[in-house]
């Protein structure tokens, strides 16, 4: 159940990625920040959808750690881009939640596969 979810979620977060990268270049005239955001936002829902065609439980576990990472990643340059004023706080504001709530769940499920997988 989990597994559809984060997929929805993660989708849905690398379409308002792609919609705020564009807002980025076009209306901030941002190039080199926006472009790592929109690497890593897209990357998330890229791993999680190779974690669930995953060849074991391992390798179902490992790409969702690097969904992880990138999800992370993203929220970093959220910040960074909020800090140096490309961006504003209601513009962090409104993706920061969504970055926060899909990486939540993402450990959520690492979490329980570790569990599962060592018992």
């Amino acid at each position: 159940m989990s597994e559809s979810i984060i997929k929805k979620k993660s989708f849905e977060l690398a379409i308002l990625g792609v919609n705020f990268y564009k807002l980025l270049t076009l209306e901030k005239k941002e190039f080199i920040m926006s472009k790592q955001f929109l690497r890593s936002v897209t990357s998330v829902g890229a791993n999680v959808r190779e974690a669930a065609n995953a060849q074991s439980k391992p390798d179902f576990i490992h790409k969702l750690s690097i969904s992880q990472k990138e999800c992370d990643e993203t929220i970093y340059w959220l910040e960074l881009l909020k800090e140096t004023n490309y961006i504003s706080n209601e513009e962090f504001n409104s993706l920061y939640p969504k970055c926060d709530e899909v990486l939540k769940i993402i450990r959520s499920i690492i979490i329980t596969s570790k569990k599962t997988h060592n018992s």
